[in-house]
Formats: structure tokens, sequence, C-alpha cells
């Protein structure tokens, strides 16, 4: 019996896939004591959480199931070219409104910071954003997508 060969992943599904198993390995690596530093001061959420990812980003409870979330929601929308373009540029747009937020509220004393994040989380939200959106939006044919552009997400 011949084995069928599933279709090669465009350029940007396989973006989307990294980035998406990167954000499910963070968001897992948030609740692993030791490569998050002061794990016991980790609070559900607020900016009271004394946690730290790598010990240099804020975490909360909260803050480690948004990034689980987030990935799987981005390893079920890279199968699809679609899904994996509104999955980058989508959640591009989302992480520059999250560094704005971390900007206006400067503080992470602020009872408003119920994520939590901090000024190494707002130069990662503000390095996320730009990439992901500049991949979901500029990888086209004439890059290795391999697919018309206007493949809409709810058909192959």
């Amino acid at each position: 019996m011949a084995r069928e060969h599933a279709p090669a992943r465009a350029a940007v599904q396989k973006v989307a896939l990294a980035a998406a198993a990167l954000f499910v390995l963070i968001g897992v690596l948030g609740f692993v004591p030791g490569v998050t530093a002061h794990y016991g001061e980790m609070t559900f959420a607020g900016h009271h959480s004394g946690a730290k990812l790598l010990g240099l980003f804020q975490v909360s409870v909260l803050h480690n199931l948004v990034h689980l979330l987030f990935g799987l929601v981005g390893l079920v929308a890279a199968r699809r070219l679609a899904g994996a373009r509104a999955f980058l540029a989508g959640g591009g747009a989302l992480y520059l409104v999250l560094w704005l937020y971390g900007f206006a509220i400067d503080s992470r004393e602020s009872a408003i910071n119920f994520v939590p994040v901090n000024h190494a989380d707002n130069w990662l939200h503000l390095a996320l954003g730009f990439g992901m959106l500049a991949t979901g939006l500029l990888l086209s044919n004439d890059r290795g997508t391999g697919s018309r552009l206007d493949t809409p997400i709810d058909r192959p």
C-alpha cells in the first residue's frame, strides 16, 4: 500500500508552527522551579508576583496560562495557510497592543498591571509584535508560501 505524502507546509506555516511551539514551551517553563526564579512567590495574577522566567521576565499563573493557550491556538492555526497568517499577523498586532499597555502603565506596581509585565516583558513584546506582524504580512508567494494569499481559513 502506497503511503500518501502530506503536502509541504508553506514557509509562513512553518514560522507559525515554530512560534506557537515556542509559546507552549515558554508557558510550560513558567511553571518549572529553577527555570523560573522565585517560583514560590508566583501569584495567580497581578503585579505582586515575584516569579521571573529565566530570572528576567515577570510571570504569574495567568501569564503562563495565556502563553500556553496562545501557543495551542497557534498550533491549530498553523495547519492552514490563512490560519498561520492570521496567527502571526493578529498575534503580532496583539503583542504590539500589549507593548503599548505595558508602556502606558510604566510601573509594575500599578493596580492595572494584572498580567503582569515588567520592562523586560515590554521590550520582548515590542520585538515579538513587529516580528510576528512582519512575518505574517510579508511572507508571500514570492517568498515560498506556495499558495494564494487570499485562501480563506475555512477552506483547503
